[in-house]
């Protein structure tokens, strides 16, 4: 039987996570060896073991590669302006706090013109999980220097080397009030849906930091294959546990995967808000 005509009830039966996609508005747009798609692939499986039906989940992205992501998702979702996903997304959950809102985005759509969103979304901890798309450049705009790239890559605006350094997203986001902060690559695909799982479940600000290949920009200009990029990040990469382990001067050049902070202390942020709208209305939603 071609696989085109079996009847997607026996694909669902068998991938269950595949009733979370938008089948008509398939193949992506992303380049082949690109791990957005494993971090999207690791975002429905995790919906799928929660139990989330498709109608109450809301997808939002602003502008980027990762932000081409809610377009393929059979659910409610938003695609925003350059920089402005958690602005809507906050909106969002206020006015409906019973969707689990998902935002996806990139390191430049989050901490560059995004930046100060990010930081207060975190400040406030509102019931969001951010799937952070870390591919150290700007991919879809030409390939200019992000806030992530490393020292010493090149850039289409870096064309001699980067020389400025190069934000810690899980620093910076537990600095600014993030309660959920996780991080994982597209090469340990499994143990991402773990973390994604995780912090969809957290009641506050998640966030999952993704490094992921950017494959024909930042692949090409920093000769790096796909092959190269991949095993990288399994051979630069490795648990918190493992890395808390290393002596100081182990640590150089390592960077710790898995769930990096967590904290079930703070009040929730659209908690808060509608328990002062009640009280402030006489008792009235």
């Amino acid at each position: 039987m071609n696989a085109a005509n079996i009847p997607m009830e026996k694909i669902i039966e068998k991938k269950p996570y595949f009733k979370y996609l938008r089948l008509s508005k398939l193949p992506t747009i992303w380049c082949p060896g690109c791990g957005i798609g494993q971090a999207f692939r690791a975002t429905c499986m995790a919906l799928d073991e929660l139990g989330i039906p498709n109608d109450k989940v809301a997808m939002v992205s602003g502008i980027g590669c990762s932000s081409r992501t809610p377009g393929y998702f059979d659910g409610f979702t938003l695609h925003t302006t350059h920089g402005r996903a958690l602005t809507f997304a906050t909106g969002l959950k206020l006015f409906k706090p019973e969707l689990t809102t998902i935002i996806f985005t990139g390191d430049g759509d989050a901490l560059a013109i995004g930046g100060n969103h990010f930081i207060h979304a975190a400040r406030r901890n509102i019931d969001v999980t951010v799937v952070l798309i870390n591919n150290w450049i700007y991919g879809m705009t030409g390939g200019q220097v992000s806030p992530t790239t490393p020292e010493g890559s090149y850039a289409t605006t870096m064309p001699y080397g980067n020389y400025e350094p190069q934000f810690d997203i899980a620093k910076v986001a537990i600095a600014a009030g993030a309660t959920y902060v996780a991080r994982g690559t597209a090469y340990h695909a499994m143990e991402l849906k773990k973390l994604i799982m995780d912090g969809i479940k957290h009641k506050g600000f998640s966030l999952i930091e993704v490094l992921s290949p950017c494959t024909v920009i930042y692949g090409r200009k920093n000769r790096m294959s796909t092959e190269e990029m991949y095993f990288w990040f399994k051979e630069n990469t490795l648990p918190i546990q493992a890395w808390e382990k290393l002596p100081e001067e182990k640590r150089a050049g390592k960077i710790p995967r898995g769930v990096l902070y967590h904290d079930t202390s703070r009040p929730e942020y659209t908690e808060v808000y509608w328990k002062r709208v009640k009280e402030l209305s006489g008792g009235e939603k």
